[in-house]
């Protein structure tokens, strides 16, 4: 066996002399000796010197800048060292049996990747981000609280060092035993790494006698407090520090998703801070919230879900909203449905705290309980989906640039289309307690956390790489860099979809041999993504000093599809102000969707958000209810004739949790008929092929068929499967054509009716 002590602190040791080096060489290559000759004593002084400068101002800063690189640097490292627990577990899953590391280690592995990955590296970066571009969306000089923001930061890598705390004690302990009797140092020999999980699951957290144990939920708890005061200052900053001409209705998509993210945290940190210490009295002072006597097992749990499940909102909803405000640069089209992305992000924010108990399907919960819960679980999809659909439209027909940041996008829709997908399967209660401890989870759940979330990190990098440092990055090295971790997490984690679905169980270092292939494959992508991100950080540290200098103020020529947003416009007046350059201007303008300049589309025209609301609602239910009926006829004929089973509507009904009545569903089908559809078709008509609103109407009726008839579907064959899916594509036509012909006998309506009101 492998000391895991020695190894992780050897490799972090040399990935960090690797970036020492590669700074101080890149550095001594950028300002080579004026006269040739050799450094004097003088030189050296004035060089300590300005680093001893250099070091006073980022150790009190408050500018909104230099705090957004700090946290951004802070959380890169603290990614990298749970990256390297990443690819310590999968080295030990090369081989069947727990022949690299002792199964403790394994779970000491499992423990602190997952806290460090989720609490101090994702959040950290996102408000790193937030920290430096937001305030130059919103037009404002600074965060809100400059100062309290420096703290906010300054409490982070306490917290990580005392949640790490095992493993650095225990390879200085490991030192000092060169030199020292063991019996002199016990308290460093003893000290091991949390093996308990990353959820901490009570009783196990607080009989283990492990000291680090108390250090990690005090790291927690400090992190906690961190993450909440920086949440506060994003609120507060968004709701008060805008500048002028910066509404609430114009508001860029990632103040939005920043916003929603800490209202989440805002509400979900102090509860985890709380649970925390009610675990720390368990286990120092002999309380009893978390024993059998007290609150018991589950009790934590309901904590801990509660806090989790929006937690992995707060770390998600900041990558859709860079995926929103990036994607459209370089489609050449503004995001496609702005309003809908806005709300979508509001319902996941509330939606969140719904669906925690969805992951305690397993425990002995009341039904009923997990009945709502799964039902909120599986709605919550819904919100996923339109930002998904948004953001496929956005691609629509647009002039795609093959960057790196794109490639990222694109591939961060496909992860996430995936891990969404696989997602609602868990959400229905059957189907999680078979997979509940499987590496389908995991599959599903890293997906979403190594899909999209890192990607849109590396997007943001690449896009406002030029605008933060003035140069350019290695533009092929950074393509080649998105590809392969792209193709890495594809390759690792729907492998692991595979072996879970088959039934292998998660966090166990030994597995059966017949999925050692599977498990190689996996660990392969795993050392593809390791790869990709070490020339990811390769790219940004060298291009910083050798990088081709940025020659204008327009660097992704945003301003040909009109979508030079604020933070470009303050960059090309500090290079104009710098540099004395000429504000770059574009030979040709393409047509970018701008919902402000198009004639009034299906609905009508650009209102208000009530108004809009107010047309689309009342024309949709008109619309779908003269559809619905024209679609009936086809239904009811279809079913006299015995190729449709009426049994299948009472299917729709026990979905939902009603009784199997086909009466029941027959009334749901109609209810979504006359309300849903339509409005679907109201937001995406525009994007739908067909010159004519009747042959749009044709093709969006055709689409919905195809769910129709899997749904419905009752084992039909021969003869009585070809009448059921023609009697299923008419029926949805006669819907189609009902919908289209009354929307547009709405719509002339409403223009001579304004017409006449306005006297023309």
């Amino acid at each position: 066996m492998l000391n895991r002590a020695i190894v992780e602190g050897t490799a972090l040791t040399v990935l960090a002399l690797s970036v020492l080096c590669l700074w101080l060489r890149e550095r001594q290559k950028a300002r080579p000796e004026s006269d040739g000759g050799y450094t004097t004593r003088e030189e050296i002084g004035f060089e300590i010197g300005r680093l001893q400068s250099e070091l006073s101002r980022w150790l009190t800063t408050t500018d909104h800048r230099d705090i957004g690189l700090l946290y951004i640097a802070f959380g890169t490292a603290a990614g990298l060292w749970g990256g390297v627990d990443a690819m310590m577990l999968r080295t030990e899953l090369l081989t069947p049996p727990a022949d690299i590391w002792t199964p403790e280690t394994y779970n000491a592995l499992f423990t602190t990747h997952g806290l460090t990955m989720l609490i101090f590296f994702v959040l950290p970066v996102f408000f790193g981000i937030g920290n430096y571009v937001l305030p130059l969306l919103i037009g404002a000089d600074d965060m809100a609280f400059p100062r309290v923001n420096a703290i906010g930061f300054w409490l982070l890598p306490p917290a990580l060092i005392l949640v790490r705390m095992g493993l650095m004690l225990q390879v200085l302990g490991q030192v000092l035993n060169l030199v020292l009797p063991a019996d002199a140092i016990r308290f460093f020999l003893t000290m091991r790494e949390v093996s308990v999980g990353w959820t901490l699951y009570a009783p196990l957290s607080v009989q283990q006698p492990n000291p680090q144990i108390d250090l990690l939920l005090l790291g927690l708890h400090l992190s906690g407090i961190a993450t909440t005061v920086g949440a506060i200052n994003f609120i507060t900053t968004i709701a008060y520090e805008r500048g002028e001409g910066v509404s609430w209705a114009n508001l860029d998509i990632f103040s939005w998703n920043m916003l929603v993210t800490s209202g989440i945290a805002l509400f979900a940190f102090p509860l985890l801070g709380s649970a925390l210490v009610m675990l720390l009295l368990d286990r120092n002072l002999g309380t009893a919230f978390f024993a059998t006597e007290g609150g018991g097992a589950i009790l934590w749990q309901h904590l801990f879900w509660f806090w989790g499940h929006p937690e992995v909102y707060i770390l998600f909803l900041p990558a859709t909203g860079l995926m929103s405000l990036i994607l459209p640069k370089f489609v050449g089209r503004k995001l496609f449905g702005y309003q809908y992305i806005v709300y979508s992000t509001l319902g996941l924010g509330v939606l969140s705290f719904g669906v925690w108990a969805h992951h305690m399907f397993t425990t002995s919960a009341d039904p009923r309980v997990k009945l709502s819960f799964m039902a909120v679980s599986i709605a919550i999809a819904v919100p996923s989906a339109i930002k998904v659909f948004n953001w496929i439209t956005t691609m629509w027909e647009g002039d795609i640039r093959l960057t790196a940041p794109f490639i990222l996008c694109a591939g961060g829709i496909g992860t996430f289309i995936i891990g969404g997908v696989t997602g609602v399967f868990l959400a229905v209660i059957p189907v999680d307690i078979l997979y509940h401890g499987t590496y389908y989870v995991v599959g599903h759940f890293h997906l979403i956390v190594v899909g999209i979330i890192p990607f849109l990190m590396i997007a943001a990098s690449y896009y406002w790489y030029p605008l933060i440092t003035g140069r350019w990055y290695d533009t092929r090295m950074a393509r080649f860099q998105a590809l392969l971790i792209v193709f890495g997490s594809f390759v690792t984690f729907m492998t692991l979809l595979v072996i879970g679905g088959l039934g292998l169980p998660r966090r166990q270092a030994i597995y059966p041999p017949e999925y050692q292939f599977a498990q190689q494959i996996a660990t392969v992508g795993g050392y593809v993504i390791g790869l990709s991100a070490l020339l990811w950080l390769y790219n940004m540290l060298v291009s910083y000093w050798r990088g081709t200098p940025v020659t204008t103020t327009d660097p992704w020529g945003l301003k040909a599809t009109n979508q030079f947003t604020r933070e470009w416009q303050w960059f090309e007046q500090r290079m104009m102000d710098k540099y004395d350059m000429e504000p770059t201007e574009p030979e040709t303008t393409r047509r970018s969707y701008a919902p402000e300049a198009e004639p009034a589309g299906l609905a009508g025209g650009v209102g208000t958000v009530a108004q809009t609301v107010s047309r689309n609602a009342w024309m949709a239910a008109a619309g779908g209810f003269v559809g619905t009926v024209l679609m009936s006829g086809g239904l009811i004929t279809a079913i006299l004739i015995g190729v449709l089973d009426p049994v299948s509507f009472g299917e729709i009904a026990e979905l939902v949790g009603l009784p199997a009545s086909p009466a029941i569903g027959a009334g749901l089908f109609l209810v979504g008929g006359t309300v849903t559809w339509p409005l679907l078709f109201l937001a995406f008509s525009d994007y739908l092929p067909g010159r004519l609103l009747f042959e749009t109407g044709l093709v969006f009726a055709t689409l919905i068929s195809s769910g129709f008839a899997i749904a419905f579907y009752t084992g039909q064959s021969g003869l009585a499967f070809v009448g059921y899916l023609t009697f299923v594509l008419v029926s949805h036509w006669a819907y189609g054509i009902g919908l289209t012909v009354t929307f547009q006998y709405l719509k002339s309506d409403e223009v001579l009716q304004s017409r006449s009101d306005g006297g023309g």
